[in-house]
Order: structure tokens, then C-alpha cells, then sequence
């Protein structure tokens, strides 16, 4: 797992705070589901690739025939 720092607003360091004491996690805890619950990520699936097959052909065939022409 890789550390980062980053800087917040005072207001919602406050409340991160509060989160991670009312649920008796730690702040690292609640500011990691935070971030995955905004991106949409779900830790237990692999990431998917958004531009993954975009060279994809319907035919598989295409280089054997290049010869044809």
C-alpha cells in the first residue's frame, strides 16, 4: 500500500475525524472508503481497462489474409 499526504480544508479534517472516532476506525480507514465509494472502485474486482480492446477486430483473422489482396 503506498502512503500519500494530502492537505484539507480544516472543516473537513474536523469531520473525517469525527467519522473515524464515531465508527472507532482510523481516519486512513474511513478517508480510504470515502475515496473508493467517490471513484467507484470495489477493491475485490480487478480494475478495468476503459480503452481495453479498442483495437479489437470481429474478424481474428485479418492478419493471415493481409497477403490476399
Amino acid at each position: 500500500m503506498r502512503r500519500i499526504t494530502i492537505s484539507l480544508p480544516d472543516e473537513l479534517a474536523n469531520i473525517l475525524a469525527d467519522e473515524a472516532r464515531r465508527c472507532r476506525r482510523s481516519v486512513s480507514e474511513v478517508a480510504r472508503e470515502a475515496l473508493i465509494a467517490r471513484l467507484g472502485m470495489d477493491a475485490s474486482k480487478p480494475r478495468e481497462i476503459p480503452f481495453a480492446g479498442v483495437g479489437a477486430s470481429k474478424r481474428g483473422d485479418l492478419t493471415e489474409r493481409l497477403d490476399e489482396r
